[in-house]
């Protein structure tokens, strides 16, 4: 029987990490299972028809994972953070090599849409990322827990435990990090011609 509970996967990622290879034999039925559900997560936002799949992003983000040899994984949360921000930029470098089929203009989307949709064209994806970025010179945290709940898809709860910090104080900073974010993407860009 596969090993579910999160202290027994923190474990399995600690042995893991010494070195343990029947660990990660363990591990790899809960790891798949899990990139899986992140990768559907993810995918979902996406405008319809794109050509990523979600194996192919399982794919990438286990190979990433596996070949990663110096990672110390703290626990359970802090392997699917990780996890979790792979696929994001996995799928942002996706949606940057992949040609804009409306020529160089991008759709401005509001955070909710961003949030719900995130998907018509790749740019939405590309957009809040940049935004992203920025928010994380501002305040890391906030970005991060952007991060751990849009696109990894994790609770409150979740990403408290994984950062730290009480529920309370991740439902503030996930609610001031939405705002922050929905003026950013709101906000008309300046024409650079």
């Amino acid at each position: 029987m596969t090993a579910t509970s999160p202290q027994e996967v923190t474990r399995l990622l600690a042995a893991w990490s010494d070195g343990d290879e029947a660990a990660l034999e363990q591990l790899v039925p809960i790891i798949q299972a899990e990139l899986r559900r992140l990768a559907r997560h993810y995918l979902k936002r996406e405008r319809p028809g794109h050509t990523l799949q979600t194996s192919a992003l399982v794919n990438e983000a286990y190979v990433r994972l596996i070949n990663w040899k110096t990672a110390r994984f703290e626990s359970r949360a802090h392997f699917f953070g990780v996890s979790a921000q792979l696929m994001r930029r996995i799928l942002v470098d996706f949606a940057r090599r992949r040609p804009q089929v409306h020529g160089d203009s991008v759709r401005k989307v509001s955070l909710d849409e961003a949030l719900s949709v995130a998907a018509e064209p790749d740019a939405d994806l590309v957009a809040l990322d940049e935004a992203l970025v920025e928010l994380a010179q501002l305040d890391p945290r906030k970005a991060r827990i952007v991060e751990l709940r849009f696109f990894g898809g994790m609770s409150v709860q979740e990403t408290s435990e994984f950062l730290g910090v009480s529920p309370a104080t991740a439902l503030r900073e996930w609610n001031k990090a939405k705002a922050w974010l929905y003026r950013e993407l709101s906000a008309p860009k300046e024409d650079a011609s």
